[in-house]
């Protein structure tokens, strides 16, 4: 079986845990005036869940392929001949964002992280990377804190935060 199919069946494990979860165990521990809404807090999870199963199961049957020309798959034998470096280098800065989120606050470490992130991916222009990070990373916090009532610390206590 190919890595793709592996990966689904995998990945269709961990949505079918995750669908039981939002189905089943979510929905038990609600307060009775909780039941009556037509939104619940498992709603976005059974979502996730369905959708995820579906995905898989494209893949693993194998429905998303063409007939078309065949890609290029990834020779292991040359694995050091790929971007590796960009690769580690953004998990590395998806670590570091996860760590400084809380003391740095939302805002910084976001925008910072957008903005590394790309350099890392090789934007090197800064006249557009710089404004796009700051306004997306400015909607996002706006949604969840104002829209979602989510509170996120903005800045740093040091600033207010």
């Amino acid at each position: 079986m190919a890595l793709d199919r592996w990966i689904a069946l995998i990945l269709l494990g961990f949505c079918l845990v995750y669908g039981y979860t939002a189905w089943f165990t979510m929905d038990a521990s609600l307060a009775p005036f909780m039941k009556r809404n037509p939104v619940w807090p498992s709603t976005f999870p059974k979502l996730l869940s369905v959708m995820g199963i579906g995905a898989s199961l494209i893949i693993l049957f194998g429905l998303e392929k063409n007939e078309g020309p065949k890609p290029v798959e990834i020779d292991y034998r040359r694995l050091l001949d790929y971007n590796l470096g960009q690769a580690v280098t953004l998990l590395a800065l998806m670590v570091a964002y996860a760590i400084c989120l809380r003391p740095v606050g939302f805002i910084i470490s976001t925008g910072a992280f957008l903005i590394l992130g790309s350099v890392v991916l090789g934007e090197r222009k800064w006249h557009v990377m710089i404004p796009v990070a700051a306004i997306a990373t400015l909607v996002v916090w706006y949604l969840v804190q104002q829209v979602l009532g989510i509170y996120l610390r903005p800045l740093p206590g040091f600033l207010g935060g």
